[in-house]
């Protein structure tokens, strides 16, 4: 199958590539392609004619995004808008890689996939704006909403906790933001098995189990060997950022679970991310686990 992949070079991206092996994979990213221009996206469907098309690019700074709302629009709405029809002009399959944030958190069980989305930031607008053009214009389409992807290919949380150890600066870590740690490799594994043939729909990937940011950076520090290292409990308003995050947006993986796609538990797939970052013995065994 040829298989095209936008935000290629992402941490994602990459991991997509890895995991669609067996297929025909052309992975595009700035600058060669912008879905933001409609011209951009159209010569890259004519050129390479997919047959699926794996929607990865989109903006992801909910700082930035919360900032600049017109863009946020512009890339994660407008752009998968510009996708989505130039999927169904060619007869093409989508699907859209869209995020936890499209919930406001105001609950205390996992979301079902057909939990209805109320977002309450800047960032889930704009990609529900992506989903909802998704699911009006391709007939044959996938939105798989994932939870605080982490990978190789770019400084993600983990390492941002381990850089800030190595530093001595204090580490902190939110109580009031829960959602499920999601390892790049394992999700991209997920979709690989998806896209063979699952019913056309939605879908929660993301690593099984959820936790607080706080129970985050204590597993990240624990697993490093830093465990004597103290991480004070602070909330989203103490913290002081630009913008809400939903309090509980852990996702309830029931479609794929179904099917028996499920992802291994977060715990397990940060083991594996840390031993594989500092190139421990066993590093170069498969790293996704899907269990299926």
């Amino acid at each position: 199958m040829r298989v095209l992949i936008t935000g290629g070079r992402g941490q994602l991206g990459c991991a997509l590539q890895d995991s669609l092996t067996r297929h025909h994979v052309s992975a595009l990213d700035l600058p060669e392609m912008d879905v933001t221009d409609p011209g951009d996206v159209r010569r890259a469907f004519d050129e390479l004619r997919p047959e699926l098309v794996i929607h990865a690019a989109a903006w992801t700074d909910t700082a930035g995004c919360e900032s600049d709302p017109e863009r946020a629009l512009l890339v994660n709405g407008e752009g998968t808008r510009h996708v989505a029809e130039d999927c169904t002009r060619a007869g093409v399959a989508m699907l859209y890689v869209s995020t936890n944030e499209v919930f406001d958190g105001e609950t205390a069980e996992p979301y079902a996939e057909e939990a209805e989305p109320n977002p309450i930031n800047a960032y889930g607008r704009s990609k529900l704006a992506g989903e909802r053009h998704v699911q009006s214009t391709v007939e044959r389409h996938y939105v798989v909403r994932t939870s605080w992807l982490y990978g190789p290919g770019r400084v993600s949380f983990p390492e941002k906790v381990l850089q800030a150890a190595a530093e001595a600066r204090p580490l902190k870590g939110v109580t009031d933001e829960i959602a499920s740690p999601t390892w790049t490799a394992d999700l991209a594994a997920g979709i690989a098995v998806l896209v063979l043939g699952a019913p056309f729909g939605t879908y929660h990937l993301t690593n099984s189990g959820h936790c607080s940011r706080l129970e985050w950076v204590r597993e990240i520090v624990r697993l490093a060997g830093l465990g004597d290292l103290t991480v004070e409990p602070t909330s989203q308003s103490e913290f002081g950022v630009p913008y809400r995050k939903p309090r509980f947006s852990a996702l309830a993986n029931v479609n794929a679970a179904s099917l028996g796609i499920e992802l291994r538990r977060w715990q397990q797939a940060l083991e594996e991310h840390l031993r594989r970052s500092r190139n421990e013995p066993g590093a170069a065994a498969p790293a996704p686990q899907v269990n299926r």
